[in-house]
């Protein structure tokens, strides 16, 4: 578990972000999480989907994709995903960030499945060995 300082991002564009396929689902930067991890300074960008805000049931959502030296070896190639929720930031705008709660997209799984591609910048330089690891076909 590490604690991540949220920058949030004013004014951020909506943008098309790259899947698997075609499809372009539409997301805005929500902001930058910057934390220690294994003494060293990381920064992962944190998005918002913009059509789970019209879905009752996932608007609290917030998206954390991200890469590390694990991927394509130890776990999945297009990187692995966490969950945080709004309701996780607290007053000081700070987010526990718990990577035993990351998972692999559903497409790590079958192909026929749409999953977000994990921005480059989100790539953290280090292993990370805690959460879903790679799914043997």
């Amino acid at each position: 578990m590490v604690t991540a300082k949220l920058i949030r991002t004013a004014n951020a564009p909506t943008f098309e972000m790259a899947t698997t396929t075609d499809r372009k689902p539409l997301y805005k930067e929500f902001g930058k999480l910057n934390f220690k991890l294994k003494g060293k300074d990381i920064q992962l960008t944190i998005y918002q989907s913009q059509d789970d805000l019209r879905d009752e049931k996932y608007k609290d959502y917030l998206f954390l994709p991200f890469t590390d030296n694990t991927s394509a070896d130890q776990s999945y190639g297009g990187g692995r995903y966490m969950d945080v929720m709004l309701t996780d930031i607290k007053k000081d705008d700070t987010i526990e960030l718990n990577f035993n709660n990351t998972y692999n997209p559903y497409c790590a799984y079958n192909d026929k499945y749409s999953c977000p591609l994990t921005p480059r910048k989100n790539h953290i330089d280090l292993e990370v060995t805690a959460g879903i690891k790679d799914f043997k076909k």
